[in-house]
């Protein structure tokens, strides 16, 4: 009797933040094998190839293909980095060229937004929705959209830029050069930025803890809120406001079945989401709202590896 083949694994890979994050995933988009390392931002293609052959060698198991998730634009005909503010580097090499000849493997790069509502839609928050609107909150804001179980890159790729929503016209200056962008208020370094500025000026904070810590991080403001902090609870419910309101424009847009709240400011839960939901419900148009489903993500960190490698899984296919 001949040996079946085995069934098919793929490698998912993250490397939008700080810490690259390589699964190995299943063909149904379950975590079989996971490794974490420092980023190191100048070789990123060796890293990612050096993760890939450790992740074989662990588990020698058929890896069909390879996903990468990055932070920044990609062109879906080339598969070609076309801007990263994070990682600037990529934009001037070929990643998925370089990853196909130190790997052997079938690559796919992808928006890390993109590889993250994937993973999301098709093992997480999103599993038995079609439509589906994906947020994630971190060092930027990013969003993705997936229409009839497909993504939706837009007609150059580009689709999603949620966090340059403007929200404040006469805000601060945004990295994309515009002004009062979502991002200016509610990404992670900009939450310490207004968290830091209100600090200062108002009495009623001098007993938050927040305070007392020189260095903090948007994290650190979620740790504090969830500890009953009231003005770090003060401070998530603003920035609450601030998402929901630029939700309320997608719900009426879109009228999306379903949308999903990822990145690491999530992790303060309900005292987050609530105030978003709050907003989002005054401020659309209520038909709209009331087919709509907001929830946090469920994936955590394994949203892109995970997404991306089903993202290459459903490329090899469709080869």
């Amino acid at each position: 009797m001949a040996n079946s083949s085995p069934t098919p694994n793929y490698v998912g890979v993250d490397v939008s933040g700080s810490t690259l994050v390589a699964a190995l995933v299943s063909q149904e988009g379950a975590v079989v094998e996971r490794r974490e390392s420092a980023l190191e931002r100048d070789t990123v293609a060796a890293q990612v190839a050096r993760e890939v052959a450790a992740l074989r060698d662990a588990r020698p198991e058929s890896i069909s293909g390879v996903g990468v998730g990055v932070a920044g634009l990609v062109n879906p005909q080339t598969g070609r980095v076309v801007v990263s503010n994070d990682l600037p580097a990529l934009a001037r090499g070929d990643l998925r060229a370089e990853l196909a000849r130190a790997t052997g493997l079938d690559v796919l790069v992808e928006n890390d937004a993109n590889a993250a509502a994937y993973g999301e839609f098709v093992a997480g928050a999103g599993v038995g929705s079609r439509n589906l609107f994906y947020v994630t909150i971190g060092t930027g804001i990013g969003g993705a959209l997936i229409f009839d179980g497909r993504l939706w890159r837009g007609d150059s790729g580009f689709a999603g830029e949620f966090g340059h929503i403007t929200i404040d016209p006469d805000g601060v200056q945004c990295v994309c050069g515009n002004t009062g962008c979502l991002e200016t208020v509610a990404s992670g370094p900009n939450i310490v930025r207004r968290t830091r500025e209100r600090l200062m000026r108002d009495s009623t904070s001098s007993l938050s803890r927040l305070g007392l810590k020189r260095d903090f991080t948007a994290a650190d403001v979620a740790q504090a809120a969830t500890d009953g902090d009231d003005f770090a609870l003060l401070m998530l419910e603003r920035t609450g406001r601030y998402i929901g309101t630029a939700i309320a424009a997608v719900i009426n847009l879109l009228n999306i079945e379903r949308i999903v709240l990822g990145g690491l400011i999530m992790e303060a839960g309900g005292l987050i989401l609530d105030p978003i939901i709050r907003e989002a419900r005054k401020r659309s148009f209520q038909p709209c709202f009331e087919s709509t489903q907001i929830v946090a993500a469920a994936l955590a960190r394994d949203a892109v590896p995970i997404g991306a490698a089903m993202l290459a899984r459903d490329a090899g296919q469709s080869r």
